[in-house]
């Protein structure tokens, strides 16, 4: 069984962020019978459902049916949100929990629509009310070392003010903020991999968790190995044509996974991967 899958309810998202990486591809949204199928072919083959890859969740209509859908198969259902639609659509989430939710905080610097007031208080309230409902709810700052970094301080200091007592923060660890299930998590910077980017010698040292702990599935079906393939560069099947364990078991599937395994990226976007550098030995 795979830990992860990252379905892609849809690729629309109602912000544009500069650390993004955005997509080219035409703008799609599952239909009820899609959603569907697809967990049908991932039911006992995956635990977690994270529905993103790319695109806003909260803006697909039928989100609240996909989470009471998700639990009814058997998955973990997760939430990863720009929360900037929380105001509209707070309380219906709240009425449809998934088992985690993940907040983005590190996009002040990246985008103009972060800066009103009510945005960073809306998300505290949610948190804290979702919380109290017993959903894991986590508040990101994935800019260490990036753009906007230099903003955390402030982040923080209304942090404390929201979540007062000791928790010194880690720029390694989650801390979690009550006593409920809030957590504050760090991480680094990275760039998305891009075709573009320059590339590495073949015999890299270089390690992914890309089909041995997650896989992709894009809003057309198409199977790719990692959460960061944002254009479908890496196809290895559709999942609307064939089950997974067949698209796993391709010859370009084991190919990327065995590379792995000896630490070497088999694919040219693997090797220009800043994300998969951090596993180097």
């Amino acid at each position: 069984m795979i830990d992860k899958a990252y379905l892609e309810i849809t690729n629309i998202c109602n912000l544009r962020c500069s650390f993004c990486h955005g997509t080219k591809r035409a703008a799609r949204m599952l239909s009820d019978e899609e959603f569907e199928a697809l967990t049908d072919r991932l039911s006992g083959k995956v635990k977690f459902l994270y529905f993103h890859l790319l695109g806003e969740p909260l803006l697909h209509p039928r989100f609240p049916h996909f989470v009471k859908r998700a639990w009814e198969k058997g998955f973990y259902p997760i939430l990863t949100t720009n929360g900037s639609l929380l105001q509209k659509s707070g309380q219906t989430v709240l009425e449809n929990l998934p088992y985690k939710i993940s907040i983005s905080l590190h996009a002040p610097a990246a985008n103009a629509a972060f800066a009103d007031p009510e945005y960073f208080d809306t998300c505290i309230d949610f948190a804290k009310k979702a919380a109290a409902m017993g959903c894991i709810t986590v508040l990101r700052l994935w800019n260490i070392g990036g753009e906007g970094e230099d903003e955390n301080n402030a982040i923080l200091q209304k942090l404390h003010e929201a979540f007062p007592g000791e928790w010194p923060p880690s720029h390694r660890e989650s801390v979690r903020l009550s006593r409920d299930k809030v957590f504050l998590e760090w991480g680094e910077h990275f760039e998305w991999p891009d075709e573009n980017a320059p590339d590495v010698p073949a015999d890299t040292d270089i390690f992914c968790h890309a089909l041995r702990d997650q896989v992709g599935v894009l809003c057309d079906g198409t199977v790719v190995p990692c959460c960061l393939d944002a254009e479908g560069t890496l196809v290895l099947g559709n999942l609307f044509d064939n089950p997974l364990d067949e698209i796993l078991r391709s010859p370009r599937a084991r190919a990327i996974y065995d590379g792995f395994t000896n630490r070497r990226a088999v694919e040219d976007l693997c090797r220009r991967c800043d994300y998969a550098r951090r596993f180097r030995k």
